[in-house]
């Protein structure tokens, strides 16, 4: 369970102060890990959940189900995140959560973070905090997708998932893990897949990044920055230095 209690620790480390006996508090909790398949479901829409989800490892998905089955992605959420935070405060769930890739998540029961945060008012602030966070990615998430034209729309989410990446300790050298298929990208940025298609062509031939084998690849990150007008800011992370590539 180490690497579990670490991960969410350093995760909350990057926006809250908190002390020693804070983290004794978070390394007490009964976290249950189990590992799930690429696209495989943790908390469906209509959930009534119990548990609070951590990503130990891996990449997930926030998604609205639509009446016709198809899906409309909300966030993705990186190791160390809480992607269901919200569930704490609300009697039901309205979004679903899967597996991207391969992926470990554990459960963390509501009852002990409660009487956690009661204990501990410094860890409570830090998990609301993280709800904070979510709703400042999907402000820009409404942004983006209204606002930017295609290119900027797709050089700013690679822009934000490479950042977060590298801030928890995701990324080796210019590349991280990032298992998004095509059609999920559409889902994500509201294109048909010929317009995915043509757009990623366009980002490839900036010389900027790519985007292959579960793979992202950012060769030229102030151009890539440029090209999807990104600014880190509505993150609020401590670590605010630019990736090195």
């Amino acid at each position: 369970m180490e690497k579990a209690y670490d991960v969410l620790i350093r995760n909350l480390c990057e926006h809250t102060a908190l002390t020693e006996e804070d983290l004794a508090e978070i390394r007490a909790l009964t976290l249950t890990v189990r590992d799930f398949e690429p696209n495989e479901d943790f908390i469906r829409q209509g959930d009534k959940p119990e548990h609070s989800a951590l990503v130990v490892s891996g990449m997930v998905a926030r998604y609205h189900l639509l009446a016709g089955g198809g899906r409309q992605y909300l966030a993705f959420h990186l190791t160390g995140d809480l992607p269901d935070a919200q569930g704490l405060f609300i009697d039901q769930m309205d979004h679903g959560l899967s597996a991207l890739g391969p992926a470990s998540v554990a459960f963390i029961p509501h009852r002990e973070l409660f009487a956690a945060f009661r204990r501990r008012p410094a860890f409570g602030e830090a998990v609301w905090r993280e709800t904070l966070l979510d709703a400042a990615i999907f402000r820009e998430a409404i942004t983006n997708n209204s606002a930017r034209p295609m290119q900027a729309r797709m050089a700013h989410l690679f822009c934000e998932l490479f950042y977060r990446a590298r801030a928890a300790q995701l990324v080796r050298g210019d590349r991280c893990r990032m298992p998004i298929s095509l059609v999920q990208l559409g889902e994500t940025l509201g294109m048909a897949i010929a317009t995915v298609n043509r757009t990623l062509a366009e980002l490839r031939r900036s010389g900027a990044m790519d985007l292959r084998e579960g793979e992202l690849i950012v060769r030229k990150w102030r151009e890539l920055q440029r090209l999807g007008d990104f600014s880190p800011a509505y993150l609020h992370l401590k670590r605010k230095s630019p990736p090195k590539v």
